[in-house]
């Protein structure tokens, strides 16, 4: 985590305290540099390119277009793009689209600051991030499936 070369953040949340929150958060890490903020999907889409931000955290259920659907549109510009899902919502149809989609993590904003910073830079550094909860789930997934 070299503060040399902090890791680019955009933010995407449709609620400002969620995302000034988050920003307080992430940026009080001196290796992560919070480039921009987006309230929807479309604006995320936007900035995403022309940011080329490494990490996008990207929140579920917005208004215009769902982060989601945004994601796998910035994925479809650029493959290399790497979006960190935040969510209040563990429901397995998320999780199951967000990992189909291409997602590089899933994380819930009930996670501690430690566990968001440090999912930041996993996926910076080309690990996958998730909350242990969701981790788990999928754990019984797989093992429902052997």
């Amino acid at each position: 985590m070299s503060t040399e070369h902090p890791v680019g953040l955009l933010l995407v949340d449709d609620d400002p305290l969620i995302r000034a929150g988050l920003g307080t958060i992430l940026a009080s890490d001196p290796g992560i540099k919070i480039l921009g903020e987006a309230e929807n999907g479309i604006r995320a889409i936007e900035l995403a390119a022309r940011l080329r931000p490494q990490v996008t955290m990207m929140d579920i259920r917005m208004p215009q277009l769902d982060g989601l659907s945004a994601m796998e549109r910035i994925l479809a510009e650029d493959p290399e793009a790497k979006v960190l899902v935040l969510t209040t919502f563990g429901e397995e149809e998320y999780i199951d689209r967000a990992m189909a989609g291409g997602a590089a993590g899933f994380m819930l904003k009930s996670s501690s600051p430690e566990e968001l910073i440090g999912a930041v830079h996993s996926v910076a550094d080309g690990a996958a991030a998730l909350s242990p909860r969701i981790a788990k789930r999928l754990v019984d997934k797989v093992r429902r499936l052997d």
